[in-house]
């Protein structure tokens, strides 16, 4: 510009004007200033870039840009980073920060327009293969028994039902011995999360009793990897000496529960000698502590050895005979929350990610240990500005905003291409993939361990109502 004629002549002190301009500038500015100007004046404009770029466009030396981009950086102006893979890799990126948030906005919104919503039964089709239920998609020994703990855990399901009903479906040739060694390494834990509701409130005629029930919802957890597992699921673990801990147990759960917090980790004869009470007594105390979610085991045999009738009468004898309790030791269901609340909801949103690959509110429905949809909103905003996870409209049908794994929609899309293959897939009615009425249509079954639920290409109609003496309920479509 033509009143800029002083810091021009000061950055170009070799140009010749082919017609003299008088000086409008008044004092002869700074270098340096001069620099900063011009080199903002061109991020403005340029989007991501280098140093070396703005110096072969502008003029300036590459050495006297790299400190202006600090100056600027300073003030807040710009940001380093790594935007544009056009670039050359080897330098440092720089782009205006007004400049930049409108290019994320706009690649976000391009993005989101990009994917075609499937329909609900094309969903449900994929969520069987990305559960590892629909044939030939199921895992394998202790390591598939793993990954499948590590996409469900957190969703609590029937402690009767979780291997014959869930692990059974997803891990091929399943044996109990690998669950056993998971936990007795440590690796997983199980638990109550949800709180009892007789922790929770008292009835009219007194206190509610926690029932012992091998119907009892439990959960496992990856250790490593429990970061989700927020206060609000720990909080009544955190004071165990608090009246609600023990709120609704028998006397002798108290004793039990007492003794717990006393020794620490026990073995069921330490707990029989230390409390004097007799075995029967015992098992029944612990059943109810399992109940109400305030204790764990190294084993999950620990909780088969009480859900199974046989183990608990002692049947069995020569090499069929097993002990009536295992080697693994009884102790307080507690794990360390993080300190930071919204580290705890990013690791929940994470979960949920994992276990459905796409999520959005109505989806999580049946989910009883997750924070409000509210709070996973922003952090799955914040996952999605940070470009782990793609948001758009995925599934077909359904309000709200919608997130997933960049690798869920691809397969997504390639499921959407297949035709359907009259495909029926049967799974348990406490199944996470017990949907009906949440996400296909029809009316919804409650997540009773013994009814099952039935898909034909993810369809769902429900047929007449079987007898009574029926343990199912079939729903299937053309």
């Amino acid at each position: 510009a033509a009143e800029k004629t002083r810091s021009f002549t000061r950055l170009f002190p070799a140009a010749k004007f082919e017609t003299e301009l008088p000086p409008v500038e008044t004092a002869e500015p700074a270098l340096e200033d001069v620099i900063y100007d011009s080199v903002r004046g061109w991020t403005a404009h340029l989007g991501p870039t280098t140093a070396s770029l703005v110096a072969r466009l502008s003029g300036i030396p590459a050495a006297e840009i790299e400190k202006t981009f600090l100056r600027l950086e300073a003030a807040g102006l710009i940001l380093r980073g790594n935007f544009s893979p056009e670039l050359p890799s080897d330098e440092t990126q720089w782009s205006e920060r007004r400049l930049l948030a409108r290019i994320h906005r706009l690649t976000v919104g391009k993005l989101r327009k990009q994917i075609e919503p499937v329909t609900a039964a094309t969903f449900m089709r994929w969520l069987f293969r990305w559960q590892h239920v629909a044939p030939g998609s199921q895992l394998l020994g202790e390591r598939g028994t793993l990954e499948s703990l590590r996409q469900l855990q957190g969703f609590e399901v029937s402690a009767n039902a979780w291997e014959r009903s869930v692990l059974a479906r997803r891990v091929g040739n399943y044996d109990p011995k690998f669950l056993d060694q998971l936990s007795l390494t440590g690796a997983v834990g199980w638990g109550r999360l949800s709180p009892h509701p007789a922790t929770l409130e008292a009835s009219a005629g007194g206190q509610r009793r926690v029932v012992p029930t091998s119907v009892a919802p439990i959960t496992f957890f990856i250790r490593e990897d429990s970061d989700w597992m927020t206060s609000m699921s720990t909080a009544r673990h955190s004071d165990p000496d608090s009246a609600a801990a023990s709120r609704g147990l028998s006397p002798v759960a108290r004793e039990v529960h007492a003794l717990l917090k006393q020794r620490g980790a026990s073995f069921f004869a330490d707990i029989v000698r230390g409390t004097g009470k007799l075995k029967s007594e015992v098992e029944t105390a612990l059943w109810e502590l399992v109940t109400a979610g305030l204790i764990t085991a190294d084993s999950f045999d620990n909780l088969r050895s009480l859900i199974d009738p046989k183990r608990r009468s002692g049947h069995g004898h020569g090499k069929t005979s097993r002990p009536r309790h295992n080697a693994g030791r009884w102790t307080l269901l507690f794990v360390d929350p993080p300190q930071e609340r919204g580290k705890q909801i990013e690791a929940a949103a994470k979960m949920l990610l994992n276990r459905y690959g796409v999520i959005f509110r109505d989806l999580l429905a049946r989910e009883s240990v997750v924070p409000t949809w509210r709070e996973l909103l922003i952090a799955l905003r914040r996952l999605e500005d940070r470009g782990e996870i793609r948001g758009g409209r995925f599934v077909a049908g359904f309000t709200g905003e919608q997130f997933a794994l960049p690798v869920a929609v691809e397969s997504l899309r390639a499921l959407r291409n297949m035709e359907p293959k009259g495909e029926t897939i049967t799974v348990s009615a406490a199944d996470p993939l017990n949907l009906v009425g949440i996400i296909v249509p029809g009316e919804r079954v409650p997540a009773i361990s013994g009814h099952t639920v039935s898909f034909k290409d993810g369809v769902a109609v429900a047929h007449p109502e079987p007898s009574r003496s029926s343990a199912s309920i079939a729903v299937a479509g053309d």
